[in-house]
């Protein structure tokens, strides 16, 4: 009898392995596909930023949209600076500065069109891009000593 039930408690949990087994992960083939559009909308904002450069480079990047974008630069104090910023998807995102007075707030549609500011560094700043709900895509953004 004791052997009867070990052999129904083994068979039972060897059913539950065939079940876990069943479970197959995202197919890596959704996920390639993935990193390659988001690879491609990283490429067309930096392109769009490319046609606008001028200025010495002092620092850039590229985020996706739902990550953002949350630099404290280090600026000299008293030098003029440009920040561009390009988004490439659907939606958009909002750039906001602290200190406040640091730059204006501005929207950051994701139509490859470039949004620039103008900043003047007096002490540290940080730099914050936040997509609407919603928004997908990759910004590229950089600042520029002018």
């Amino acid at each position: 009898m004791s052997a009867f039930l070990l052999t129904s408690c083994t068979a039972a949990d060897s059913g539950g392995d065939r079940a876990d087994a069943s479970r197959s992960p995202a197919p890596s083939s959704t996920r390639s596909a993935a990193k390659s559009a988001e690879k491609e909308l990283g490429a067309q904002a930096q392109a769009a930023l490319a046609a606008v450069r001028g200025g010495t480079p002092v620092e850039a990047g590229t985020e996706r949209v739902t990550d953002g974008i949350h630099s404290e630069p280090t600026l000299s104090k008293g030098k003029t600076y440009r920040l561009s910023l390009a988004c490439a998807g659907k939606g958009d995102a909002r750039l906001t500065f602290v200190p406040t007075n640091a730059g204006s707030q501005a929207a950051v549609p994701c139509d490859k069109s470039v949004v620039q500011q103008r900043l003047t560094a007096e002490g540290p700043v940080r730099i914050d891009v936040d997509g609407t709900s919603g928004s997908t895509g990759v910004i590229a953004w950089q600042i520029d000593a002018v």
